[in-house]
């Protein structure tokens, strides 16, 4: 009869010594189960992205700038953009969690590295006394910087288990920049077809982005009104 209260008394001691991670406290595969509404509109955005940053090597072709820094930037972007497809794929499953802040953080690098590359096309065109172009090159880096700098927060604000808004509101930052960045990148040579087509898809990947972070933060856009939507 003494087992009893005894036995009683132990788990109630191991239990002092549960650690706190375990006490209803949002594990890391919950964090990103609550991802997963953004999960195909972030992997939409990466995909878009990569095509981008390609055509926008195509459009370093036609400004005779094949090769240089600029080129190295659409590569860059490219890059960003296979990471952020990743990521939104990773988001889809329970035990994705880290690979889903790895692939952010691989993201904002990509860009930062851009934002470098950018910097040192600027001054290549100085030197080739292209100051036009230099000043359209230097308009790019600030929006590239931005982009980064919230896909950065928004890894970290995952890793520290923030809430999935604040996660949703760096995303929303992020395709804010990203928008500006299209505009930027269209204004390199209006008139060309690739600098139109990597701005388009920059545009849409900034779409994109801008519904995952709503998704996230619990923003319901308006369905538009019509036709289309009448049932029968």
């Amino acid at each position: 009869m003494i087992l009893l209260p005894l036995l009683a008394v132990l788990f109630s001691t191991a239990g002092a010594f549960v650690s706190p991670w375990s006490r209803r406290t949002p594990s890391s595969t919950s964090k990103l189960h609550s991802l997963k509404p953004a999960a195909l509109p972030l992997m939409d955005s990466g995909k878009a992205l990569a095509r981008s940053g390609e055509v926008l090597i195509d459009l370093t072709t036609n400004l005779d700038l094949y090769g240089g820094s600029l080129s190295a930037c659409g590569a860059c972007i490219r890059n960003c953009g296979d990471a952020l497809a990743q990521a939104g794929a990773s988001a889809r499953m329970k035990t994705g969690v880290e690979i889903v802040i790895d692939e952010l953080r691989e993201g904002a690098d990509c860009l930062k590295e851009g934002s470098l590359k950018l910097a040192t096309a600027v001054d290549e065109s100085n030197v080739d006394k292209d100051f036009e172009l230099s000043k359209r090159l230097q308009a790019m880096i600030k929006p590239t910087q931005q982009a980064a700098l919230r896909l950065e927060e928004a890894g970290a604000s995952i890793m520290q288990r923030q809430s999935i808004t604040v996660v949703g509101s760096h995303l929303i930052a992020c395709g804010e920049a990203i928008d500006m960045l299209a505009s930027s990148i269209v204004a390199l040579s209006p008139d060309d077809k690739d600098a139109k087509l990597s701005s388009q898809r920059m545009n849409y990947c900034s779409t994109q982005m801008i519904i995952a972070g709503e998704e996230l933060a619990g923003i319901k856009r308006e369905k538009p009104k019509g036709k289309s939507w009448l049932k029968g």
